[in-house]
């Protein structure tokens, strides 16, 4: 399905599900300008896996449970989980049941994450009595750092020429 920015959808969900091999696959389509006039993210599609998968064209929300896994290579993020909602107008997926995110190299654990899409964050919590884990590879400077400036030298003044001839002095003797 080609998706082109601004375009309104009638049927939305209706286009989105195929079932494969006893697993439903839908494509989330994402584009920078729905709805909203500022957006952080460049928009992409989200790959969305389960066992099984529900839409509602009325609110707008799809629910994915069983085994599910996303994949959005536009923003390297890779999640699995128990069960994921997808908000459609809010813009948000709300992954739940032993959550593991993966970014690039950093990766989250929880047993509850949001994925604020327009904003590019993740807001996570745990079971009672647990914690979130977060493992964040930080990378090496691209560039050294800037030195020190070298401090100027005051301007210099430029000294008087020496006349040719000095003029004779008389010097004082004690004689």
């Amino acid at each position: 399905m080609v998706v082109h920015r601004g375009h309104i959808f009638d049927a939305l969900f209706s286009k989105l599900f195929r079932h494969a091999g006893g697993t439903a696959l839908a494509v989330l389509v994402i584009a920078s300008g729905w709805g909203r006039p500022s957006q952080a993210q460049s928009g992409g599609s989200i790959k969305l896996r389960a066992d099984v998968q529900e839409a509602d064209a009325n609110t707008g929300i799809i629910t994915a449970r069983g085994n599910v896994r996303i994949d959005y290579p536009e923003e390297a993020i890779y999640a699995t989980s128990a069960q994921a909602q997808y908000y459609s107008r809010e813009r948000r997926i709300i992954l739940t049941g032993n959550v593991f995110v993966q970014q690039e190299a950093n990766t989250l654990q929880a047993e509850v994450v949001t994925y604020l899409i327009d904003e590019g964050r993740f807001v996570a919590t745990p079971n009672d009595n647990e914690q979130v884990e977060s493992i964040y590879v930080i990378p090496e400077p691209t560039e050294e750092p800037a030195a020190a400036p070298e401090p100027e030298e005051p301007p210099s003044t430029p000294l008087p020429a020496l006349p040719e001839e000095l003029p004779e002095f008389a010097i004082p003797t004690n004689e």
